[in-house]
């Protein structure tokens, strides 16, 4: 199996070498990148590149490792056993199966994603330690071995908000994506809106990499964003020349809610432009 990007996603040669170097290693592919650079899209696009099913394990800062492998319901057990319940006298009734289990068990090889795995605790990453070398966990409960039955293909992600532990990094292949250039963007445009006109799209690109060059902006706009801020460009039919006053230094651009996310960007935009209207007055 190897990935080489797909009609929707863009990869760089690096990023496939990446990934299949992460196959052919059977180790977890750690990706970090900006938020917007396609790090949860990779995953989606892998599976469907290589034709596998995609399980998806999205962290939030109270995910616990253990609910990856799975949970002990004794709570509904002690309340079926005090109704008299016949199904509480199986512990296995209550055990409820996390994403590993999940696709450990799986009859056929599955993409495995952990999608934003600094989000959580400092000790999440080291509690899946062995279980992502080993490929195997114990449930307690019912003394049974859950060993995988095909190796999944595993890609975490992270926005670097967290420092990850060595131990953990170790067990990794690790890839940043660095952001597209200029002709990468133009291609990743192409493959989501082939039909976009052409004069519409570079004037978009202009003033979309000036913006990202501005000093001082809190979010930079991504690639997520420039795709956002397209599609409404085409539905509201904007005229190409609209695009062209979009200097930073002069205007914020048109639909600027699409790149902008927060107040403060929007703020120092609206400055320069005031700055350099007074400077030209």
């Amino acid at each position: 199996m190897r990935f080489s990007g797909t009609d929707r996603y863009i990869a760089s040669r690096d990023l496939e070498v990446a990934v299949n170097a992460a196959v052919t290693l059977q180790r977890p592919l750690l990706v970090k990148g900006e938020p917007g650079t396609g790090k949860t899209v990779l995953a989606q696009e892998i599976a469907r590149g290589l034709g596998l099913p995609l399980i998806e394990w999205h962290i939030k800062s109270t995910t616990k490792a253990q609910q990856g492998l799975y949970e002990y319901d004794a709570v509904a057990r002690l309340r079926d056993g005090q109704l008299g319940e016949e199904r509480a006298r199986d512990v296995s009734n209550y055990i409820i199966r996390g994403k590993l289990w999940e696709a450990f068990t799986s009859p056929t090889p599955v993409v495995l994603l952990i999608d934003e795995i600094d989000k959580a605790d400092i000790e999440f990453p080291n509690d899946l330690l062995l279980e992502l070398d080993r490929m195997q966990f114990h449930v307690y409960e019912t003394k049974e071995t859950v060993q995988a039955v095909n190796r999944p293909i595993v890609l975490i992600t992270s926005n670097n908000e967290k420092e990850l532990p060595d131990a953990f990094l170790r067990r990794c292949f690790f890839h940043f994506i660095r952001f597209p250039d200029r002709e990468t963007m133009e291609r990743i445009v192409q493959a989501h809106y082939p039909g976009v006109r052409k004069e519409l799209a570079s004037e978009a690109l202009n003033a979309f990499f000036l913006l990202r060059e501005v000093e001082g902006l809190k979010k930079r706009p991504a690639t997520s964003e420039l795709l956002d801020w397209l599609k409404l460009l085409m539905a509201e039919e904007m005229p190409p020349e609209a695009l062209r006053t979009a200097d930073m230094k002069v205007a914020l651009p048109p639909l600027h809610g699409a790149l902008l996310k927060n107040e403060q960007d929007v703020h120092l935009l609206e400055r320069l432009a005031f700055l350099h209207r007074g400077r030209r007055g």
